[in-house]
């Protein structure tokens, strides 16, 4: 039964954010901001909420310091393989694959250095 009202609480609290941020995407321009909004936030924050309501403030607070350092590394994969797209226009599966290293390597820099 607990594991229903975890499913519950998550599709809720999921919907309810997925909404406001799609509301939210809908205002902005350009009108592709609405799935970012829609999608990332609205997981993170349920995902916390839940986080929350099981395991308690500061267990939640360890996991959304690592959302933050994820988040950064994403954004510094981002950067780069826009920065070589545009430079050198080469395959976006070569760049977007051949990156992921970067990614991996800050995450795990950001983890290692930051957050342990």
């Amino acid at each position: 039964m607990e594991g229903l009202k975890e499913i519950l609480f998550r599709f809720l609290v999921g919907g309810l954010v997925v909404s406001i941020f799609s509301a939210l995407g809908d205002v902005l321009k350009p009108k592709s901001f609405a799935g970012l909004f829609g999608a990332a936030p609205s997981v993170a924050l349920a995902t916390l909420s839940l986080t929350i309501a099981s395991n308690g403030i500061a267990y939640a607070a360890v996991e959304a310091r690592s959302m933050v350092g994820g988040a950064v590394a994403l954004l510094a994969y981002t950067f780069l393989v826009t920065w070589v797209m545009f430079r050198y226009t080469p395959s976006t599966l070569l760049v977007a694959a051949g990156l992921l290293s970067t990614w991996l390597a800050t995450a795990l820099g950001i983890w290692f250095f930051l957050l342990k």
